[in-house]
């Protein structure tokens, strides 16, 4: 492996542009209470039913229809990995798959507050996803060729998602 005084010089070129953040939506989704068999080698393995919901904002609106789950991973170093998927109807029809994956880390004690529905502090706990849209051809095809982020909070059978186009 060469070292970074090895390589040669760089031509002097553009840097690439820094991205920006517009929002699109927030995401209310309704949720049941997580299913568990308990904690494993690896972690525990935690089943959240989306049962519904809605996407509000000035880019993207709909409702969340019933069915989709996450697939939570909480693994021992305090890391959940967030495994979610929609089905969501825009506010026209059409029908929209959305995959939102994500991370949540939180120390062990305000995890503890998390999981018992006391209210937090979302500076207490990093929690951010990366929603990617999977839209028929047709006036949304943009959402399947853009790249978004949100920033979550969690609450008792509910979780809020702000979602923001980056520029």
């Amino acid at each position: 492996m060469a070292d970074l005084q090895d390589l040669p010089d760089l031509p002097d070129a553009p840097s690439p542009a820094i991205p920006g953040l517009q929002f699109a939506c927030t995401i209310h989704a309704l949720v049941d209470p997580p299913l568990s068999a308990g904690p494993g080698v690896n972690g525990e393995r935690r089943h959240i039913v989306i049962t519904g919901g809605l996407l509000r904002g000035p880019l993207i609106n709909g409702s969340i229809l019933p069915g989709g789950s996450d697939w939570l991973w909480q693994r021992p170093d305090g890391t959940a990995e967030i495994h979610a998927h929609y089905s969501v109807r825009l506010s026209d029809g059409t029908p929209i798959y959305l995959r939102n994956l994500g991370l949540r880390h939180a120390e062990p004690a305000v995890l503890a507050r998390l999981r018992a529905g006391e209210p937090v502090d979302p500076a207490e706990y990093s929690f951010r996803t990366a929603p990617v849209f999977d839209a028929p051809d047709g006036p949304h095809a943009w959402l399947r060729n853009r790249t978004f982020v949100g920033s979550a909070r969690p609450g008792q059978g509910f979780v809020r998602i702000a979602v923001y186009l980056v520029t």
